[in-house]
């Protein structure tokens, strides 16, 4: 909407969302550290949340903006220096301080302070910020997640309040579902005392991340053919229709991490299975893709269905204004449209299997897995390394602090998993999926957490 009265000089550009709350709310983080980015567009919806994470600046839920970022800064500098005369002589303390934050945002207006970062936090999910084909992982990244009670309730979606749990059996009668059904607490629950069999579906309450309300998470234990055991679950929501599926590994915690390397020279080689834990970064550097660890949670699949979900995922979040035609709205430069247009075209041409290109999965926790097509030998077109693991990536992965062992001092200190068999292993599991399935933050079919990707086409 655009207002502007021509006696008093008022104007109103508010923007509204057309479209439904998002099942989730999403999180922008944008590295600035080029005046090309103050042309990036940015919609911020009435219940986004935009920061300067550098002054530790905000705007609040408001009116809603169509805008690009240099034109958000603008705005917040006329705020800040509207009524500074009047400080001056009244409040000079109050207006030292608001004039050193005036300075700092002008550098950074006119490119005198890169890098720094901004975000926009949005937990009804309408809100966005342009991507770029340049972008790289670290630069730009777009995050999913559950939302709380309290943010649904603000958002009218309830009182806040959790209904009352009918029990697990009636939910699962109601939900015609067959298999076992453990009861337990649904956040915080314990698997004492259930069996776990090797390809038994077991059926787990849980928390619906999209409306709060009670679900079932469907979760099977299988076993991965010279790899590991690995826990797949599921959750339909009878009340909302969210969806989402995930994979989780388990087992010790292994005291390195493992790169893998899949040389693609045929279209067979599309059909490999593929597992890509959450901790796993995937690159494929001859599409300009690299997908960073947690945004796609993990993912069971085939190399050319992981590849299709990621050019999809991507396709319908620069395209969501005009799917049929990918024109990607009437704001979008032709020039950046190419560039998006050329990048998929590539990444077609892998997903049919019309070129040779190599697949790089890098995971500190070892939990990743492609397929080999000559096991127990040796498949000449992968290649598997162990690697030791950065401090970064142990403090990550919360390792770097983790004291279990009491030593002769007693101190804890750090200790070296042992195996653990087969069944402790699937205790294990069940009760970490059991324990997380009530903020899940996995992808959902259809539009999950959708990948960030600089069409570098990092994710």
């Amino acid at each position: 909407m655009s207002f502007y009265c021509q006696h008093c000089h008022f104007k109103n550009t508010e923007v509204q969302s057309a479209g439904e709350i998002q099942e989730q709310g999403v999180k922008y983080v944008l590295q600035m550290d080029h005046s090309a980015d103050m042309e990036r567009q940015i919609v911020k919806s009435d219940t986004g949340v935009f920061r300067v994470e550098d002054l530790d600046l905000e705007i609040p839920p408001g009116h809603g903006k169509l805008t690009n970022l240099e034109g958000v800064l603008s705005e917040i500098l006329r705020d800040l220096e509207h009524g500074q005369k009047r400080r001056k002589r009244e409040e000079p303390d109050l207006y030292e301080k608001l004039d050193a934050i005036i300075q700092f945002l002008l550098k950074m207006m006119n490119g005198g302070r890169f890098p720094y970062s901004i975000s926009l936090d949005d937990p009804a999910g309408n809100s966005w910020i342009e991507p770029s084909p340049k972008d790289t992982a670290s630069k730009y990244t777009r995050t999913e997640y559950p939302r709380s009670p309290e943010q649904n309730a603000a958002l009218g979606l309830g009182d806040g309040e959790i209904e009352e749990l009918e029990s697990h059996e009636a939910k699962a009668a109601r939900l015609g579902i067959t298999g076992p059904v453990v009861s337990g607490p649904v956040e915080g629950g314990t698997m004492h005392g259930v069996e776990i069999l090797h390809g038994q579906m077991y059926s787990l309450p849980c928390l619906c991340p999209g409306c709060r309300k009670y679900a079932m998470m469907n979760v099977q234990m299988v076993n991965v053919p010279y790899f590991k055991q690995v826990i797949i679950s599921a959750v339909v929501c009878s009340d909302c229709g969210y969806r989402t599926n995930d994979v989780k590994t388990g087992g010790e915690i292994p005291n390195q991490g493992q790169r893998i390397l899949l040389r693609i020279k045929d279209p067979i080689d599309l059909r490999r299975d593929i597992l890509k834990s959450e901790t796993c970064c995937l690159r494929i550097p001859a599409c300009r893709v690299e997908v960073v660890p947690g945004t796609m949670g993990g993912r069971f699949t085939t190399v050319e269905g992981l590849l299709t979900q990621i050019r999809d995922d991507l396709r319908g979040s620069i395209f969501d204004v005009d799917d049929a035609s990918c024109s990607g709205g009437d704001s979008m430069p032709e020039e950046r449209k190419k560039g998006w247009d050329d990048f998929f075209a590539v990444l077609d041409q892998a997903i049919r299997g019309e070129m040779q290109y190599t697949i790089h999965l890098e995971d500190p926790l070892s939990n990743s897995y492609i397929q080999s097509l000559t096991a127990p030998n040796r498949d000449p077109q992968i290649e598997i390394e162990d690697y030791e693991r950065t401090q970064e990536e142990e403090e990550e992965l919360g390792l770097a602090d983790m004291r279990t062992k009491l030593n002769a001092e007693g101190e804890y200190v750090r200790e070296v998993a042992e195996s653990l068999s087969k069944q402790s292993v699937g205790q294990a599991i069940l009760q970490s999926t059991l324990t997380t399935c009530s903020g899940i933050s996995a992808d959902r079919t259809g539009k999950g957490n959708i990948p960030v990707m600089d069409v570098e086409g990092r994710v």
